[in-house]
């Protein structure tokens, strides 16, 4: 099968860095999926696995953690799907990517595709809406419905792919004032778009934003991206007994004592984590994706794709990886067919 791949970290403006290759196709087995690969998605963690994990001597490493394609043989425990079905999924981090023609699967983290999309509409969903759903609802445990509840939510770094779920799950879902920060005219014009109820700059000040807005301190806040620069400034606005929950890693560490004061609690959120330790509740990444392809097809939420590369060619996955290291990048980039 074809593959895009690497054997060293590299930086992207090398042509090693990413490379087309031929790689053995995988067998199902267990409640694995076989699915051959027609679109992808590009995510601000392939671009971090590629620079900070280089694989064993003489082996490759496949990236890729939205995929959409079609079922092409199961494994002898498969129970949802059979041969011919369409899918989309984000994958497991311990095993190898979508960026490749055929790529195995687990069942129980893979949903249908939504009907009203095509491939790849579909694949720019799948990683950003499974971590937007699970940092909603399950580590911050908001409540769905709510409307008229009062409280709010100000999301840091709200133009990127999780950002641009987040903002319509929480818009559509909750009864929340949904406050959103994006700094170029572009961007914030985007988050308008998908629902957001204030847009405010990261870039300058938020304290003084927030008060200008006349809403009470926000009840939850979410850092998407470069959390240290914004810590301070979360601990200062966020309201007493919040909750502030976040999906990056922070370039240096975070004093979490300045959230005493106002019990505030902590919560992280790494999509991976269900499949990585096989957790009971694994198959909830099925149930969400199938909620989520519902609200596709009924019209509540939109797909967030804003380029599509192209071809899957390691030319274009290093292009992609380019534009989202240099921090420009709004929505999803997406590429289809081998």
């Amino acid at each position: 099968m074809k593959a895009i791949a690497y054997q060293h970290s590299l930086p992207i403006s090398q042509a090693e860095s990413l490379v087309d290759v031929t790689l053995a196709d995988p067998l199902a087995s267990g409640r694995d999926l076989l699915v051959e690969v027609k679109a992808i998605a590009v995510n601000p963690v392939d671009t971090k696995i590629r620079r900070g994990q280089q694989p064993p001597a003489g082996e490759w490493k496949v990236l890729g953690w939205d995929a959409a394609g079609v079922v092409r043989a199961v494994g002898p425990q498969v129970s949802m799907f059979k041969p011919g079905d369409t899918v989309w999924y984000a994958g497991a981090i311990n095993r190898a990517g979508s960026n490749s023609e055929l790529q195995l699967v687990d069942e129980r983290i893979v949903g249908s595709m939504p009907a009203t999309l095509d491939f790849a509409a579909a694949a720019s969903l799948p990683l950003t809406s499974i971590t937007a759903w699970e940092l909603l609802f399950d580590r911050l445990q908001i409540e769905r419905g709510g409307q008229g509840c009062g409280k709010s939510l100000l999301v840091i770094g709200a133009a990127g792919g999780v950002g641009s779920i987040l903002v319509q799950l929480a818009r559509r879902l909750t009864g929340l004032t949904v406050i959103a920060t994006a700094s170029r005219p572009e961007s914030q014009a985007w988050i308008r778009q998908l629902g957001a109820h204030h847009v405010i700059d990261h870039h300058a000040p938020l304290a003084p934003q927030l008060a200008e807005i006349g809403l009470p301190a926000p009840d939850y806040v979410v850092s998407l991206t470069h959390t240290e620069s914004y810590f301070d400034q979360i601990a200062e606005v966020i309201a007493p007994q919040g909750k502030f929950g976040l999906i990056d890693d922070p370039a240096t560490p975070l004093d979490v004592i300045k959230l005493k004061r106002k019990s505030v609690s902590l919560h992280w959120e790494l999509m991976f984590t269900r499949a990585l330790f096989a957790t009971p509740d694994m198959q909830a990444q099925h149930h969400i994706l199938s909620e989520v392809a519902s609200l596709v097809d009924n019209g509540v939420l939109r797909t967030t794709v804003a380029e599509n590369f192209g071809r899957i060619t390691a030319e274009n996955l290093r292009r992609a990886h380019a534009l989202l290291e240099s921090g420009q990048a709004r929505g999803k980039i997406v590429l289809e067919g081998f």
